[in-house]
């Protein structure tokens, strides 16, 4: 006697929770295609419907009805097929890594500024040793200078230099790491 699990062995529709992943997932990439500056937008290849709603959405200001004209714009975005939209999660996705790594960089960097700081010439020696090329007295200078202004509760003018000088040597690093890269030799 067949069952009616035998019938609807070969039928694999995604569930209901999933379709709501994926169309919250399109409301996402709609908010965030919404966030981009028109000049990037351009680059990304787009269905005209939807490059149309989104010009549209953004000349809206009030909130509810932004967010309901986003939600249509995610109705139009889940008419098309996946694949339509690959290259706009490529594009946020190369955005958000890039973002992190920076992020990354500048609090590794806030780090070290408020290590030299409260250490002074030992940390200052260590950079040194990382960095051979920098400028040891203007440095020392900052730092003195830093202290001060923190000491006297005054604006952080040489705080944010150092910030800015320690920016500087992590750009100089990285330029020379990219430059001195061996490229592939054709023989």
């Amino acid at each position: 006697m067949p069952s009616d699990h035998d019938e609807t062995e070969g039928f694999e529709a995604p569930s209901r929770s999933q379709r709501r992943r994926d169309a919250l997932a399109l409301f996402d990439l709609g908010e965030a295609l919404l966030t981009l500056p028109p000049s990037r937008l351009a680059g990304i290849d787009l269905p005209d419907d939807v490059r149309t709603e989104i010009a549209h959405v953004r000349r809206i200001t009030a909130p509810v009805a932004r967010k309901r004209q986003l939600q249509f714009l995610a109705k139009l975005m889940r008419r098309h097929d996946e694949d339509a939209f690959a290259a706009a999660r490529a594009a946020l996705g190369g955005d958000i890594v890039a973002h992190r790594r920076e992020v990354a960089v500048a609090h590794r960097l806030e780090a070290l500024r408020e290590q030299l700081l409260a250490e002074g010439d030992a940390a200052l020696g260590e950079l040194l040793q990382r960095h051979p090329l920098a400028d040891r007295q203007n440095l020392r200078a900052l730092i003195r200078q830093a202290r001060v202004e923190r000491a006297g509760n005054r604006p952080p003018h040489a705080y944010r230099e150092l910030l800015r000088q320690l920016r500087a040597l992590e750009s100089a690093v990285a330029k020379a790491t990219t430059d001195s890269t061996p490229e592939d030799a054709t023989d």
